[in-house]
């Protein structure tokens, strides 16, 4: 089995619950107690690279989406931050082949950058492009500047940790990545298996 396979969940049709996103905040309640890690404020949409003009306009759709959903939201007579200027979503492609949809966030606004996984992931299903999304991430770090993101595959609706460790070169914390299994197996959906915890390299920040 190829890692697009893993990524794309072919081995076992799962539907897709984009809704176990929405229990990253009360999970990281449990992660900052237990592990000490705290989110950074930045989190992302992966996606098998595609063009043309139907992604161009859904990802239009999306932009739009987060605007409306941040102007919304803004309290009366403040400007949103993309009212000033940024994009709420930031497009980007990894070396690897792999394209992102980049989120960032305060660091204690969890909650927000939650909302925009979901609504990225939400108008992409809803434009037809729901086989090509890969999975959704959201970065944390510690006080030892250690790292970590949790890690929701689309097809299987579970959670995984990826630590890349501090030496050099790509190289995994597996000690951490096991003992965060360990704190969140009762808040978030963790994928029991551990051949579906594929690194993310490419991922934003790394």
């Amino acid at each position: 089995m190829g890692l697009l396979d893993i990524l794309l969940g072919r081995s076992k049709a799962v539907a897709p619950d984009l809704d176990q996103l929405f229990g990253l905040p009360s999970a990281v309640v449990t992660l900052q107690a237990a592990a000490g890690f705290t989110p950074t404020g930045t989190g992302a949409v992966c996606f098998a690279s595609v063009e043309g003009a139907a992604f161009a306009e859904a990802h239009q759709e999306v932009l739009a989406l987060l605007e409306a959903d941040a102007e919304r939201k803004s309290p009366a007579g403040e400007r949103s931050r993309e009212a000033g200027g940024e994009p709420p979503v930031e497009l980007t492609q990894d070396e690897y082949g792999y394209s992102w949809l980049v989120s960032r966030r305060e660091p204690d606004d969890l909650p927000a950058l939650v909302s925009d996984l979901h609504a990225v992931n939400t108008a992409l299903e809803g434009s037809g492009f729901g086989p090509q999304l890969l999975c959704s991430v959201a970065a944390f770090q510690d006080t030892g500047h250690r790292r970590l993101w949790l890690v929701y595959l689309y097809k299987r609706g579970t959670f995984y940790p990826f630590a890349p460790s501090a030496e050099e070169g790509q190289r995994r914390d597996n000690a951490l990545e096991l003992q965060i299994k360990a704190v969140l197996t009762d808040d978030l959906r963790i994928e029991q298996d551990l051949s579906r915890w594929f690194p993310i390299w490419g991922a934003p920040g790394l």
